[in-house]
């Protein structure tokens, strides 16, 4: 029973940590930006989400539509200051591991003044109420947030097999001057990118905000969780990132639950260290020539 409790959570949690790293895996199959920036981002979307809820009220769910919208504008603002330009450079992805690292430095900073590194949550009505199923019970605030991380992946898959932007997106990741020589207009393609992986960003934020408690530093932490995540699925595989994000929630779940909490974060960082001696390309990534 205990493990069937632990593994319904683990899903549930799992399901938003794909959401947190898939405008991530987006970014990178597109244009090979290894953005460490992120995890700030999704902060930004925590505290656009938190400032509507406390000023009127408006529920963190609600408020995905324009955290989205705020983190995206800024994520475009960020790509045509520093991406844009060096895109053409052959050591693009290396540099954008220091242009994403000093990014998100500055945002932190931003962030620090503005609201301290002092811990925050929404909490709506649901937050701290449960559905029970006999012995076994479902957090509402894990439940809906899992069910709504899922709808937008979903929605995301959707958009990139069946959409004509989707198509260019897949044609740019999967060979930038093939898509050129057909007519993609790869510059637009590659800005609309970015700011579509930030507005995951920032949608993540919203149900982040009364998921988790946050405050600006607590991005250095979910650095290397996230990593972990799309490494084990494979860099630039939306649907590795989805599966890598699941198998990991649960596993630390597990550990959690039946050794000790103090281990549960220890599965997300042995697994990167791991993945990258034994299978770097991760599991549904494209060996490289």
């Amino acid at each position: 029973m205990e493990f069937l409790q632990v593994l319904i959570l683990g899903i549930c949690l799992g399901f938003v940590y794909a959401l947190m790293v898939s405008g991530l895996t987006l970014i990178f199959g597109v244009m090979r930006i290894v953005n460490l920036a992120h995890p700030i981002l999704i902060i930004c979307g925590s505290f656009v989400s938190y400032w509507l809820f406390i000023k009127i009220g408006l529920d963190p769910i609600l408020s995905i539509p324009i955290a989205g919208l705020v983190v995206a504008a800024l994520g475009v603002f960020i790509y045509k200051l520093i991406f844009e330009k060096n895109a053409a450079q052959q050591t693009y992805s290396e540099m954008t591991v220091l242009l994403t690292f000093g990014t998100a430095m500055v945002i932190d900073g931003i962030l620090s003044f503005f609201f301290h590194n002092t811990q925050r949550t929404t909490s709506p009505s649901y937050a701290t109420d449960a559905i029970f199923f006999g012995d076994i019970f479902i957090p509402l605030a894990q439940l809906y947030s899992g069910l709504v991380s899922s709808v937008i992946i979903v929605g995301l898959a959707v958009f990139l097999k069946y959409s004509d932007f989707g198509i260019a997106i897949r044609a740019t990741s999967q060979n930038r001057t093939s898509a050129e020589l057909v007519g993609v207009n790869v510059k637009f393609v590659c800005l609309i990118s970015f700011g579509i992986g930030c507005a995951l960003a920032g949608s993540a934020g919203a149900l982040v905000s009364f998921v988790f408690s946050f405050f600006p530093s607590r991005h250095w932490e979910w650095i290397a969780i996230m990593m972990s995540l799309v490494v084990l699925g494979g860099m630039g595989s939306l649907t590795g990132a989805v599966i890598g994000a699941l198998v990991l929630s649960v596993v630390s779940s597990m550990v959690g639950a039946f050794f000790s909490p103090a281990w549960s974060t220890m599965v997300f960082f042995l697994s990167l260290f791991l993945i990258l001696i034994i299978r770097p390309r991760g599991l549904f990534g494209i060996q490289s020539d």
